[in-house]
């Protein structure tokens, strides 16, 4: 393979389609709500993408089944109260290089292009670092339009915090020079576990801003197993922590 293959399973048409980013980053936030709404909103896959852009292996799953590196290209038509239609790309890579990632997001809008889509958004992860309660959904906008949108569902505008790495700023950018403007969505996470949390923050101000209901019964419960997980790890180290400083207490009353 010496170049993006874009497989097509079925010829769609839309009507003026919002197009959203949800692969996979910081936390896994974009990706568990793609395969989230993919799940929950039947929505149907029309296009696989396959690249040399992306990493040089297979994943094995379950089983003892591999798939390839891919992106996948679903559509959901009449979403919600306004009756949007929705195209998402969702899937278990992004492309390794800098050169790569320019690659594939513009063939990817070339190849959208002709469907009209009319707003793009993009959604992620923003590291904290360490665990954070009650974690904030922080928004930047390609245009004043969407930052007025932003503020409107409550999510806290960025400003001077550094830059969206990957597709999710690739698209917005690229789609800006091509006239199509929209937002990104960022979740806080701490960035070394697959939060679901934060991706339920995410999710539900995108279904404020498209006007759409979705339930999120099974990110809560994966959200709370995380929470159980973390809990359990920070009383472990708690008792690390309270061990050796007997331990240390014990060794100074012994030298006295």
């Amino acid at each position: 393979m010496k170049a993006t293959e874009i497989n097509i399973l079925e010829e769609v048409e839309l009507d003026n389609p919002i197009f959203i980013e949800a692969l996979p980053g910081v936390g896994h936030v974009g990706k568990l709500v793609a395969d989230h709404m993919v799940d929950e909103l039947n929505a149907t896959k029309f296009a696989e993408i396959y690249s040399p852009t992306f990493p040089p292996q297979v994943l094995v799953g379950e089983n003892g089944l591999i798939e390839n590196m891919v992106n996948e290209l679903y559509y959901i038509r009449d979403l919600g109260e306004d009756n949007v239609d929705v195209i998402l790309i969702c899937g278990n890579t992004q492309s390794l290089s800098p050169d790569g990632q320019y690659i594939v997001c513009n063939e990817i809008l070339d190849f959208l292009e002709p469907y009209g889509i009319s707003r793009i958004f993009t959604l992620g992860g923003i590291p904290t670092g360490q665990p954070v309660e009650n974690p904030k959904v922080l928004g930047s906008a390609s245009d004043e339009a969407h930052i007025e949108l932003l503020k409107e569902v409550g999510v806290e505008i960025r400003s001077n915090d550094g830059g969206i790495v990957g597709a999710s700023g690739l698209f917005l950018g690229l789609g800006m020079r091509r006239g199509i403007y929209g937002a990104c969505l960022t979740g806080e996470t701490p960035g070394y576990f697959i939060d679901a949390e934060s991706a339920e923050g995410v999710l539900l101000k995108l279904a404020e801003l498209l006007n759409f209901e979705i339930n999120t019964e099974k990110l809560d419960e994966r959200a709370e197993e995380t929470r159980q997980m973390l809990a359990k790890a920070q009383q472990m180290e708690q008792d690390l922590i309270n061990r050796a400083n007997a331990g240390n207490a014990d060794d100074l009353r012994y030298i006295g």
